[in-house]
């Protein structure tokens, strides 16, 4: 089946530009380069590492998607929630036991969501210095209520779930897939997911039509804020330990993998599935990096040079089409 052109919400990634995913060139190129630098690439226990380390960051991707869809710009308090829902989760687990104390880390960082919702989508200040001050402010708050130490669990075994496997599949790969399979039908399939797209492809029409476009955008950041706890609190339970820089980058991988997925920058645009369409791939490409003996500066100028042309191809694609 040949590939069609690519419609005006297109990204970067042909998943986003051929309908039902019928020219996956990159895919196919990455798998091909991957198998030709090291033949442990196309394992199946390379494969599910790979799945494993991005499920994590998988459940910020699919909140992120509808800041972006939105035209909420971007979330960068995520660090810090991230680091909070680490935090908390085992800093709390002799006094509130492992469930609870995941619980109080995913509320204080959802309490960071709610507080840029507000100031992003009531009081209509710019979301990256908004969220950049509030991850400032949590991040402090969560250092300041353990002394500012690294935190261990005191419970050992209270990760084994999200480490095992269920019918062969990772635990947290499958908490990831329910966070995907909440976001998809989210933004796809109800009223919230249409209000949420009017608002961020015209903010005017939108207000017009009696969308509720503050509560909508607010409502943005509160879920990338209780997806930053869940994440926070995920990676605390698996590693044992969280310190104050545990989320650092997962701001900047997020919106990587929801750009070159194809979700728009400029708003009104995208879905939960091309996002994660864009995490694979970014993953993937990574891992080929890692496996060739490529170093992290290299790694990250490669990556950033990635989320540059998406987001070049991305602005050029909507003003051809008149957005």
């Amino acid at each position: 089946m040949p590939c069609r052109p690519p419609p005006a919400t297109a990204g970067f990634l042909p998943l986003s530009s051929c309908r039902r995913w019928r020219c996956p060139w990159p895919f196919s190129l990455v798998l091909g380069i991957g198998a030709a630098v090291s033949p442990s690439f196309l394992t199946v226990g390379n494969l599910l590492n790979v799945l494993t380390s991005m499920s994590i960051i998988g459940v910020v991707v699919v909140a992120m998607t509808f800041v972006l869809v939105a035209g909420g710009l971007a979330d960068l308090s995520v660090p810090a929630t991230v680091a909070t829902g680490a935090i908390l989760s085992l800093a709390f687990q002799p006094v509130l036991g492992t469930v609870g104390a995941f619980g109080a880390g995913v509320m204080a960082a959802t309490a960071a969501g709610v507080l840029n919702g507000v100031l992003v989508g009531y009081g209509r200040i710019n979301a990256i210095i908004v969220t950049l001050a509030t991850g400032t402010i949590i991040l402090g708050a969560a250092q300041w209520s353990v002394g500012g130490v690294i935190v261990y669990g005191a419970y050992p075994t209270s990760g084994d779930l999200l480490k095992g496997r269920i019918a062969g599949v990772p635990g947290i790969v499958l908490v990831f897939g329910l966070a995907a399979l909440m976001g998809h039908l989210l933004l796809s399939r109800t009223v919230w997911g249409r209000w949420t797209r009017a608002t961020g492809d015209n903010y005017a029409a939108a207000t017009a039509a009696t969308v509720p476009v503050r509560l909508v955008r607010a409502g943005a950041f509160v879920l990338t804020g209780l997806a930053g706890g869940v994440s926070g609190g995920l990676l605390g339970l698996t590693l044992q330990n969280a310190r104050p820089g545990i989320g650092q980058g997962y701001e900047f991988d997020a919106i990587t993998a929801v750009v070159v997925g194809g979700v728009s920058i400029l708003g009104g645009q995208g879905s939960v599935g091309r996002a994660v369409g864009g995490l694979v791939f970014v993953q993937l490409l990574t891992n080929v990096m890692t496996l060739a003996g490529v170093r992290t500066p290299v790694q990250g100028l490669a990556l950033g040079l990635l989320i540059i042309a998406a987001v070049a191809l991305d602005v050029a694609v909507r003003r051809r089409g008149g957005s």
